[in-house]
């Protein structure tokens, strides 16, 4: 046998079946792609929406560069909502703040999270993490928010058992009240 055979031939034919399955998987993506990127917008306004109502629409917000916060989008009603992470247990926790034209908190929202069912989820999914949520309703945008154990005169009760998850949501939000800060 010659070494063709043995060593020239399979690596042929594996560089073949690579670059077919490279130029598939490329094409795929290139389908995929825009149909996801409309999708995770449309999710992400209706998750703007759901924060403030009222608004009929939202305005993206350049020049706000804070760790952290992805975007900033400031509604006609003059509200803001701020995307921003956090990181959890399982990754990252991405919440929507919406912040009032009186610079209170009026409601969060997390949108993606990987946290681990029944322990995390208690605070980052609906309705287990809403009591949770709405302890940072009506607070004021003007500090960071500690975290801490219930009792202890802490702006925000961490739930026992998803202290993790807690602080993930409380240093998402932390890093929305420093974007609207920066708001020129």
């Amino acid at each position: 046998m010659s070494n063709w055979n043995k060593i020239g031939k399979p690596i042929v034919v594996l560089c073949a079946i690579c670059l077919i399955i490279t130029g598939a998987l490329a094409a795929t993506n290139s389908v995929t792609d825009p149909i996801i990127q409309e999708n995770t917008r449309r999710a992400q306004d209706a998750a703007r929406q759901e924060l403030i109502p009222d608004a009929a629409s939202f305005e993206k917000v350049d020049g706000v560069d804070v760790e952290n916060v992805s975007d900033v989008y400031q509604a006609d009603t003059g509200a803001y909502v701020i995307t921003c992470s956090g990181k959890g247990y399982g990754g990252d926790v991405v919440v929507m703040v919406a912040i009032g034209q009186d610079g209170t908190i009026s409601k969060i929202k997390v949108t993606e999270q990987a946290e681990t069912k029944g322990v995390g989820s208690k605070v980052v999914t609906v309705p287990d993490g809403q009591a949770f949520w709405d302890q940072f309703n009506g607070k004021p945008a003007a500090q960071a928010l500690v975290l801490g154990k219930a009792g202890s005169g802490s702006d925000i009760d961490a739930v026992s058992g998803a202290t993790i998850s807690s602080r993930a949501i409380t240093n998402a939000v932390n890093a929305a009240i420093n974007a609207f800060n920066a708001i020129p």
